[in-house]
């Protein structure tokens, strides 16, 4: 190599370096946009089914079919959002006048309660939870200060569901608009595998997506029942809330099941222990058991056979890698990335015995 290639390659290393991290910048500047192109290209997958039902099914042209789709997203939207604006309206006076003081003294009640029926009077768990000045290093002065910083960005939530919602739509009315923004970065001669690989991974997405508001709707109703028996306030949205926690895989379980079991028994805090705390606690902590059962042996099995057409330890290989790596974003997306690569694999090296191994049921 002389001198000038070598002068050369440096001097092309260096734009390619300046322009990745130009890149990298921008994506970083435009990512509230890119995070609306993803959450309306998931809507839209989610819709597809309901449009494609609409245009064969009852002969609507395609833009009524589109309308209507996003009038019933919308709706569910809104009825999902009705559940938690007076819980946010409620919460946020009582916190505006939230009297620390009394808190910390139900809190401590109910520690006290704890350890009596524990027997844990003569041990470091009592000294700890009942002498340590725990409460100021908590410092709940910041409660009031945290709901305004959470109303402020409330207020950015509208520019947000405007924008997904206006995406929606054209990626509803246009089904191929983002498959021919795709084709424009590969050559033409791959363009018809890529155009199969899309509709069969939209295909996949879509049921896989339902599938997941079908598992979220079981736990729901779960959940619901469990707290309305037991008279836990605020149940509906309780149960709402774990459901949806079970989106992440193995670590959204364990949120849910902890942040029942706080609610439930600071819901209680003037009851006895002992009699009222404990029994509901732990009668609610059943139901929890039993909906994560229907949901691991009957739920997830169904959605991750019929909808992306994977084994279910193959799936846990996948979320645990992606978790590793990406942390809990990558247990989240683990899936439908993993359904289009095989897909995507399938249809360019379809002669190579692991993909064929990977994809047999495709």
């Amino acid at each position: 190599m002389n001198p000038n290639q070598l002068a050369q390659g440096i001097v092309r290393a260096i734009i390619y370096s300046i322009l990745i991290g130009l890149g990298v910048y921008a994506i970083y500047l435009l990512s509230s946009l890119i995070v609306f192109i993803a959450i309306a290209a998931v809507t839209s997958l989610i819709g597809r089914p309901i449009t494609v039902f609409l245009k064969q099914k009852l002969k609507f042209n395609n833009s009524i079919a589109v309308i209507s789709t996003m009038s019933i997203l919308i709706i569910l939207l809104f009825g999902i959002l009705s559940l938690f604006v007076p819980l946010i309206i409620q919460q946020g006076e009582n916190l505006s006048l939230l009297d620390v003081n009394a808190l910390e003294t139900k809190i401590n009640l109910l520690f006290e309660e704890i350890a009596i029926y524990f027997n844990w009077q003569e041990t470091n768990w009592k000294n700890w939870l009942l002498e340590k000045d725990w409460m100021n290093t908590l410092n709940l002065e910041v409660l009031p200060e945290f709901l305004n910083s959470l109303l402020g960005w409330v207020s950015g939530f509208t520019v947000a569901l405007f924008s997904i919602l206006f995406i929606t739509f054209f990626l509803l009315k246009d089904a191929q608009l983002m498959e021919r923004t795709v084709l424009l970065l590969f050559s033409s001669k791959n363009h018809s595998r890529l155009q199969a690989s899309f509709e069969k991974i939209k295909n996949l997405l879509s049921r896989y997506f339902i599938g997941l508001l079908l598992q979220i709707s079981i736990l729901f109703v779960i959940y619901s029942i469990i707290l309305v028996i037991f008279g836990i306030k605020n149940a509906l949205i309780i149960a709402f809330l774990c459901a949806l926690l079970n989106l992440i895989p193995y670590i959204g379980p364990l949120i849910g099941g902890m942040l029942m079991l706080l609610l439930t028994m600071t819901a209680n805090l003037e009851a006895d222990f002992s009699s009222v705390i404990l029994p509901k606690s732990l009668y609610v902590m059943i139901g929890f058991v039993l909906g994560q059962l229907v949901d691991n042996f009957f739920s997830q099995p169904y959605i991750f056979s019929n909808s992306v057409k994977s084994h279910p330890l193959e799936i846990f290989i996948v979320i645990l890698i992606s978790g590793i790596l990406f942390g809990t974003v990558g247990l989240i997306v683990a899936i439908p990335c993993y359904t289009a690569l095989k897909v995507i694999f399938k249809e360019f090296y379809a002669d190579n015995k692991i993909v064929q191994s990977l994809t047999k049921d495709l």
